[in-house]
């Protein structure tokens, strides 16, 4: 297959109030070339409006009916991106015409791991047949639940496409990727056939929501508030005895599985400080359970503009981290390209899942694609 050119959405659960929007030319096999990238803002008031979403979802925990906030949230985010996806092609001089097909991830408002007694369960919010009416294009979206259905974990998906950056920079294992977004996860491949990822522990959203409740803005900015801290090691060693830490793989967490708590009690410089190094520690523990310990992680994400994480990263867990930036790649952009280059691999009905990545029996694709109804 020719390489495409296809757009990638991510809107991660952190609740920024952003959407990453990246093009992304390629046969979902290779990269050819990286495209425009942009961060599109919500309105106001969608991002309330997701905020409030995500606080039901926590309520209804899979049990009944959805709370009726969830159609309201899914057009209104689903028209929201359908915008920044038009913006961005525009901006870049091509036409909708132009696009082979948009990745579109949705909005995860609640995610339950499975256990050895029942199967996991994922929900993004996402309506993928009304933004390809909107934008009269092909798009792929809800690219978890056939994982989760098939007894996977239906989370990280990034790990294929990680795998073709890797092939340009080291592909002797020696180097991993580690996203820092709501979440940690981290993909590390061998250069030949082992490909292994999981979800390290917390990365951005405890830490996040403890500045948020502290009333001192939406982060730890330049991570300035954690590195004047005083990490409280006696409590960061109860933390570090979470069995999900030492949990084999594959794995998988919700948003809220750690939560802002963690650092209840603490003054601010100090809580943001012990949920840094719980954060940078709890990848330390996961590099211990991979085939091998790379020498090296190249971090994506928004964590990598935290220079106390990245610090901590080196102190902690005991490995070298450098942005993706250093190699040409959009730190920023990784997760939106990656759901864009997992759209081409719907498309060509290319595995996205796989056994020691979310825990499937085997390889599989996943996806669902809805094209325009003229």
């Amino acid at each position: 297959m020719e390489p495409i050119w296809a757009v990638g959405l991510m809107t991660g659960t952190v609740l920024d109030g952003n959407i990453d929007v990246a093009l992304l030319k390629t046969d979902g096999e290779s990269v050819d070339t990286f495209g425009r990238y942009k961060l599109a803002p919500y309105p106001a008031a969608t991002r309330r409006l997701l905020e409030e979403t995500l606080r039901q979802a926590r309520q209804w925990n899979f049990g009944g009916p959805q709370p009726a906030i969830f159609s309201e949230a899914e057009e209104a985010l689903t028209r929201g991106q359908a915008d920044a996806v038009r913006q961005l092609v525009t901006e870049a001089g091509l036409s909708m015409r132009d696009i082979g097909i948009i990745g579109f991830h949705g909005q995860t408002v609640l995610h339950r791991a499975p256990t050895k007694e029942r199967l996991g369960d994922t929900r993004q919010l996402g309506d993928g047949q009304l933004m390809a009416q909107i934008l009269g294009a092909t798009v792929a979206y809800d690219f978890r639940t056939a994982d989760v259905r098939a007894g996977g974990q239906g989370a990280p998906l990034a790990a294929i496409y990680h795998t073709a950056l890797l092939r340009g920079v080291d592909p002797s294992g020696d180097s991993a990727i580690l996203n820092l977004g709501g979440v940690g996860n981290i993909t590390w491949w061998d250069g030949r056939d082992l490909l292994v990822a999981f979800d390290t522990g917390p990365a951005n959203a405890p830490l996040n929501d403890f500045i948020k409740e502290q009333g001192l803005g939406e982060m730890d900015r330049d991570g300035a508030l954690g590195a004047s801290g005083i990490v409280d090691e006696e409590r960061l060693q109860r933390l570090l005895d979470h069995p999900y830490l030492t949990a084999p793989y594959p794995k998988s967490l919700d948003r809220f599985d750690f939560t802002s708590a963690m650092a209840a009690g603490l003054s601010p410089a100090d809580g943001a400080a012990t949920l840094s190094a719980f954060t940078a520690s709890a990848v330390g523990k996961a590099l211990d359970l991979l085939p091998r310990r790379p020498k090296r992680v190249i971090v994506s994400g928004g964590g990598r503009h935290n220079p106390t994480i990245m610090a901590m990263l080196k102190s902690r867990a005991g490995i070298e981290a450098v942005s993706a930036d250093q190699f040409g790649w959009r730190g920023d952009a990784v997760e939106a390209e990656c759901f864009a280059f997992l759209a081409v691999r719907a498309l060509r009905g290319l595995p996205i899942s796989f056994p020691t990545t979310t825990g499937v029996p085997q390889a599989q694709t996943g996806g669902k694609i809805a094209t325009y109804l003229s």
